[in-house]
């Protein structure tokens, strides 16, 4: 194959994205976001909320991470943020979809394209903090709108919110204390268990 074969390959492969339903509401509640719809959430929130960061960040990297950072679920699935099975064999089933679906493309895309899904999981680098802050704040958003509707369908609660968001914090201090206000709201409207 060409470069611009694998190209296009890559991209038809991206397709797949939108088929990959979340346990997220939209924020009118109708139905459950896809893949494709969060990934590119997250990349629009990217650039609008960049002055937040806690750190000056590289705006298109973290774009690129936003939209990137999913696409390891057209093979692995979605695994629902508090599906304590499911989690053990993440990281597993991720590492395996980046290694096919990244090695779609041409050598050097591979291995820009890969290193950014990487350096998105490690959460090392401003970028990545920020765009794993996103990655946690886009649902926190979505069910505080839809009313808690995917809290309340898997009875979830307020420890777990705060577990899942331990980290949160590093990628903006401003976002996070925002959050922390909505998941309390939600607490006391019974959305979110207290325990």
């Amino acid at each position: 194959m060409t470069d611009f074969e694998k190209q296009i390959a890559f991209i038809m492969e991206l397709d797949k994205i939108k088929q990959i339903t979340r346990q997220t509401y939209l924020s009118d509640a109708s139905r459950k976001e896809n893949d494709a719809e969060h990934s590119w959430h997250l990349a629009v929130m990217a650039f609008v909320l960049a002055d937040h960061a806690n750190e000056r960040i590289d705006v298109l990297k973290t774009i690129k991470m936003a939209l990137l950072h999913d696409v390891v679920e057209i093979d692995a699935g979605d695994t629902y943020a508090y599906d304590t099975a499911g989690n053990e064999t993440k990281r597993e089933r991720e590492l395996a979809a980046a290694d096919r679906i990244f090695g779609l493309l041409p050598d050097a895309q591979r291995d820009e394209y890969r290193g950014l899904w990487d350096e998105f999981e490690a959460m090392e680098t401003a970028e990545a903090r920020f765009a794993n802050m996103l990655d946690k704040v886009q649902p926190l958003l979505l069910n505080d709108a839809s009313g808690g509707r995917s809290w309340e369908e898997h009875g979830v609660k307020r420890s777990q919110v705060m577990a899942r968001n331990e980290r949160t914090h590093e990628g903006s201090e401003e976002l996070w204390a925002y959050a922390k206000r909505l998941i309390e709201k939600n607490v006391e409207k019974g959305r979110l268990l207290d325990e």
